[in-house]
């Protein structure tokens, strides 16, 4: 607003649905690309190159650093950059890092939803009643779900995330699991190799999550 205080005043009327959000738009998109889209790049092309010529028995290594990543910002840059790295690896014909990546990404809606209701006296009212749409957020791998509850206490709810996506990508290399698809959640499952124990490691991954996050919590009293 500032920057726009030497304007005529014939101009007030378009400030805020003309040129504040322009030069938003403008200033935001020149971060992204000049300063965010860099070093970000750069990460994705050193995991594409690097993660694919990994011998197999440092799989689990990689499920537990994409998994991570996938809830650390959750829809944020180092999500995406985990995620662009799965989908640029399908192509060269490797499937266990996406399956990887997609398991990271359902966890966090998935171990919110569990959290809300196995320990209902961490939440409000409001959060509970929130938290019952994560579980088809996560079940959809649209792991944005979790991002309302990360916001309002990000110190308990993004580790105990990390972990839980971190521990079901390390399970799915283990199991052998691969995904062919680069999106869909459980309605890929024909795509997904040994969808049983895919299933199980997700499981796992929101149980762990979610018991983490109850431990971090304190009871609150309405």
């Amino acid at each position: 607003k500032k920057g726009f205080a030497g304007l005529p005043a014939a101009l007030d009327g378009i400030k805020p649905v003309l040129l504040y959000p322009f030069f938003g738009i403008l200033i935001i998109g020149f971060i992204t690309l000049f300063i965010i889209t860099p070093p970000v790049a750069a990460i994705n092309t050193w995991m594409v190159s690097t993660l694919g010529s990994m011998d197999p028995s440092a799989r689990v290594f990689m499920g537990i650093v994409v998994g991570g990543m996938m809830a650390i910002d959750m829809g944020g840059p180092i999500n995406k950059a985990a995620y662009v790295t799965g989908t640029g690896l399908l192509a060269s014909g490797e499937y266990h890092v996406m399956a990887a990546v997609m398991a990271g990404g359902m966890v966090p809606p998935l171990a919110i939803a569990l959290a809300t209701t196995l320990f209902k006296n961490r939440f409000t009212e409001s959060q509970r009643k929130a938290g019952i749409t994560n579980y088809v957020m996560g079940l959809s791998f649209i792991t944005e779900g979790a991002i309302p509850f990360a916001a309002a206490d990000p110190v308990r709810v993004i580790p105990s995330m990390v972990v839980g996506s971190a521990l079901a990508g390390a399970l799915t290399m283990v199991f052998d699991c691969t995904l062919r698809a680069p999106h869909g959640g459980i309605f890929v499952v024909p795509t997904i190799g040994n969808p049983l124990m895919y299933l199980v490691s997700i499981i796992i991954g929101a149980i762990v999550g979610a018991v983490i996050l109850s431990m971090l919590k304190k009871p609150i009293k309405e």
